[in-house]
């Protein structure tokens, strides 16, 4: 039969070492709490989220030329719709009766 044994409780430091070159921390060195969680609400939320597969060579492209790529995707395809408006016919207008 195998003899029980206990645990070893861990050693108790009652002495606290004072360091000169670093002190304890006190509360007027933290100052008063700061709570900040996430970015909090946009000044004009303008972006709407979404998901897009583009091809792997445009992505690219896009990236290759740094920092910002979805900006720069964005203001592609502003460009691509300003080229190419038409004029469409609203839903609510009348719609003429065949000859």
């Amino acid at each position: 039969m195998k003899p029980a044994t206990t645990a070893k409780l861990p050693k108790k430091t009652s002495a606290k070492v004072n360091d000169p070159d670093n002190p304890a921390w006190t509360e007027d060195m933290l100052g008063a709490p700061v709570l900040k969680r996430g970015r909090g609400p946009q000044a004009a939320p303008t972006k709407v989220l979404t998901s897009v597969r583009l091809d792997a060579d445009i992505l690219a492209f896009f990236k290759a030329q740094g920092a910002g790529y979805q900006s720069r995707i964005n203001a592609a395809l502003r460009t691509a719709m300003a080229q190419n408006l038409t004029v469409r016919p609203s839903a609510t207008a009348p719609k003429r009766a065949a000859a």
